[in-house]
């Protein structure tokens, strides 16, 4: 017994020392004093945040881009709207009056340009003497209308003619097809863009099917069109932007397929009369924007991340080792 309790105030005694032991360690370790942390550049994460933030930059071009360029157009169609509700010179009247004489003037149809990015005016345009340019021209900003698609979310502007810089702003009237004003025995042809990075256009115009609804929005007037027929064609099948006797009819042009553009999508609608109660009580209506920026959120939270990496990468003791 008694050697029994001997080992056991042997073993409390050296569980008290080893505990004493422990704590004076512990203080010691308290009172020592704590390096001082400083920042050193490093190469090697810079250069992986560098990297980190342009694949976030490529990644968010294309929707930062189309905000952008959405939000401007937005601008424009409420421009024109505004220029039209304050007063035209000359008249609504008088511009839609010389805009069918211009349509009557036409000789022939315009054609499609063979391996054209978009479709282009070619051939005879004999257009009577008449200016094209300055006809259904608000203000002289080259403005001819806007065009509403509502199955793709679509309100674009609408100006004259087919050039590179047209269809970057906007959808483009091709010349030497009548001027959107309607009328029996008349075929507008408008034209835009597909798959371009910074900015949208027609590129789901492959979305719009049988039924849905066109609206034309030319000085104070809608029109409005219903689309009847959709075909994919070559580019020199000319027949399909013909002028037809007793329709009237708005036709939609871009190409497909997809970023190779070898054929043209053709829309074509029909007009509806009497213009549908609702299409005129949205005439002049403001543009919507385009919705909360997102893309800003994702950038300013990769921003963020790599700076919080290339910090902590370059914190170190200050006698320490050079990081790797």
């Amino acid at each position: 017994m008694q050697a029994s309790g001997d080992s056991t105030k042997a073993v409390e005694n050296s569980t008290q020392h080893t505990s004493e032991v422990g704590e004076k360690r512990v203080r010691k370790a308290q009172m020592r004093p704590r390096p001082r942390m400083v920042w050193r550049f490093h190469v090697l994460p810079m250069l992986a945040a560098l990297l980190a933030l342009v694949g976030i930059a490529i990644a968010s071009y294309p929707p930062m881009a189309q905000w952008f360029s959405q939000y401007k157009q937005s601008k424009v169609v409420n421009s024109y709207s505004t220029a039209v509700a304050t007063g035209l010179d000359p008249s609504s009247e008088e511009q839609f009056t010389e805009a069918r004489e211009y349509n009557e003037a036409l000789s022939v149809g315009a054609l499609l340009e063979a391996n054209a990015n978009v479709p282009r005016g070619v051939g005879n345009e004999d257009q009577g003497g008449f200016d094209y340019d300055s006809l259904l021209n608000v203000g002289d900003t080259g403005l001819m209308g806007r065009i509403k698609i509502p199955a793709i979310n679509a309100d674009l502007p609408i100006y004259h003619g087919t050039s590179d810089e047209t269809l970057l702003k906007g959808i483009g009237h091709l010349k030497g097809t009548s001027l959107p004003v309607g009328g029996i025995g008349t075929r507008a042809v408008l034209t835009g863009h597909r798959g371009l990075a910074d900015a949208e256009l027609f590129t789901k115009l492959n979305k719009v099917v049988v039924g849905d609804e066109i609206t034309l929005e030319i000085l104070d007037q809608a029109l409005s069109y219903r689309v009847t027929e959709i075909k994919v064609v070559e580019p020199e099948d000319t027949e399909e932007l013909q002028a037809v006797p007793g329709r009237d009819l708005v036709t939609l042009v871009t190409c497909t397929p997809l970023g190779i553009n070898t054929q043209r999508i053709l829309v074509t609608g029909e007009r509806v009369l009497p213009t549908p109660p609702e299409t005129i009580e949205d005439l002049g209506a403001q543009a919507k924007n385009p919705g909360f920026p997102w893309w800003a959120i994702i950038q300013a939270a990769g921003f963020l991340l790599a700076a919080a990496y290339i910090w902590r990468s370059g914190r170190q003791p200050e006698e320490g080792p050079p990081a790797a």
